[in-house]
């Protein structure tokens, strides 16, 4: 495995998560149910995410070179957009469904699939695809760099992830991982061009 393309997609994916949606949902998830349940749920949607993201980036990977960067460029060009604009912050309604006391079973389960709902076409997704198709030849350093940093996220947003927000603007979080993907796009546009 090569630990440098997984350091890479951790120290994008990471940020890239921390502001998003599903995050939110996992703090109000943990304020609803104990943390370790809330947890498990996420953890296991976010390693089919993973898993769905990095196949569609390695299918991407059978583009010709140049129309490959193109792609990659402009999926990295939508995510900055997508998370300078805010991208729907506001998550899931997460009200409970009824009174009955929460068990272990039912927060595993409805962590899951808010999460799993949440995240499909999100745009750790599509920086995930996009690293997947890039680093076509290292699959699964892309898929642990991404599972192990939306399990950071998942983590730190079920444990401490209001007093987090706190000490660290959301704003400064989400412009830098805006940052990132648009130096990725050039990159990726300079090495289509240079073909």
């Amino acid at each position: 495995m090569n630990f440098a393309v997984a350091a890479v997609v951790f120290a994008l994916v990471f940020p890239a998560e921390l502001p998003d949606k599903t995050a939110l949902a996992s703090v109000v998830l943990a304020t609803r149910y104990r943390p370790l349940p809330v947890f498990a749920g996420v953890a296991a949607a976010f390693a089919v995410h993973v898993a769905l993201a990095v196949t569609a980036g390695g299918l991407l990977a059978l583009l010709p070179h140049r129309a490959l960067e193109v792609v990659v460029a402009g999926l990295f060009g939508v995510g900055a957009l997508l998370l300078l604009h805010g991208g729907g912050e506001h998550g899931p309604d997460l009200r409970p469904a009824d009174d009955r006391p929460p068990t272990a079973l039912r927060a595993i389960t409805t962590s899951f699939v808010i999460i799993g709902v949440a995240e499909f076409g999100d745009l750790t997704q599509i920086v995930m695809a996009s690293m997947a198709a890039k680093y076509h030849h290292s699959l699964l350093a892309v898929a642990v760099g991404s599972v192990l940093a939306l399990w950071a996220v998942g983590a730190l947003a079920v444990t401490g992830g209001r007093g987090l927000l706190r000490v660290v603007p959301i704003t400064v979080v989400v412009r830098l991982a805006a940052l990132a993907m648009v130096t990725l796009a050039v990159i990726s546009l300079v090495s289509a061009v240079e073909g």
